[in-house]
């Protein structure tokens, strides 16, 4: 059969099982089921999918009508321009965290000693990356700031391997080890300190529909409405950060006021909140060992 025929007949099946994006997933599963590019897809769409693909993308539209993200049927997503690879033991790298890649860069460049070019690795430095997952944030700076030493840790072996694994993919020099937020760290400092950490109340609806449902929750959910970890990260990295470093932590958009607060609370200085793609306050940063 045709390859535009079945993708017309998967979206229909994907639009009913209430997928937000049925065309798109469709096409992007077939694409990975034939391994072809979306300009193969569209030249070449009328003609037929060989069987073992058709097979793959059958049993893939399937389960992405049981709600499985496609990242993981496909076993990646793109991520800063950076094609990535998922499992089930991570997070789904999403467009809006690109706002913390974006925040981190700006106050990369205000460094001192940065210099215009963007690129230059002229610009040295150190961020640190917690809860790296599959390395997306780390990674994504790391390709813009090629003379930075850039770090990641997350407390998930599996996520450690998978970051170490799309870092030799795009080679790219990003140490990942295994930690549990800062344990294992010693007396290291950082210029920037970045992290998605958990977020999410767990008595939050959401947590029952869409992708996250397949997510793991201790990526996903923390304690006292979701604030927990992001409360002990603002704490503990005080004694990582160089003189006028900078944390930087991705959070739920309506928990931006309660992070400026402890960040001030504990001695963070031009605290801000940066929106993201939708316009809501998506990251919260301070600098710290600076005068107020």
């Amino acid at each position: 059969m045709r390859c535009d025929v079945l993708i017309a007949r998967a979206t229909r099946r994907l639009e009913a099982a209430g997928s937000p994006t049925p065309r798109l997933d469709a096409e992007v599963l077939a694409m990975a089921a034939m391994k072809v590019d979306r300009t193969w897809l569209y030249t070449w769409g009328d003609k037929p999918m060989a069987t073992l693909a058709r097979a793959r993308f059958e049993a893939w539209v399937a389960a992405r009508a049981q709600g499985m993200p496609v990242a993981y049927l496909t076993g990646e997503r793109e991520f800063w321009g950076l094609a990535l690879a998922t499992s089930p033991s991570t997070l789904i790298p999403r467009p809006d965290t690109e706002t913390l890649v974006e925040a981190a860069l700006a106050r990369a460049d205000t460094k001192s000693d940065a210099k215009p070019d963007a690129r230059s690795d002229a610009h040295t430095g150190a961020l640190l990356d917690l809860g790296t997952g599959t390395g997306a944030i780390a990674l994504a700076f790391a390709s813009e700031r090629p003379g930075w030493r850039v770090e990641g840790v997350d407390l998930s072996p599996e996520a450690v391997a998978l970051a170490r694994r799309n870092a030799e993919r795009h080679g790219l020099a990003v140490r990942f080890r295994q930690s549990d937020w800062f344990d294992a760290l010693d007396d290291e400092r950082f210029d920037l300190i970045v992290a998605n950490p958990p977020y999410i109340d767990p008595q939050d609806p959401h947590l029952g529909q869409g992708d996250v449902r397949f997510e793991p929750s201790s990526a996903l959910v923390a304690a006292d409405h979701g604030l927990a970890d992001l409360f002990a990260i603002a704490e503990r990295a005080r004694s990582f950060l160089q003189p006028g470093g900078w944390l930087l932590m991705e959070h739920g958009y309506e928990q931006a006021e309660r992070v400026r607060e402890h960040l001030e609370a504990l001695g963070y200085v031009r605290c801000d909140s940066v929106h993201d793609l939708g316009g809501h306050p998506r990251v919260t940063l301070g600098q710290w060992g600076m005068q107020r």
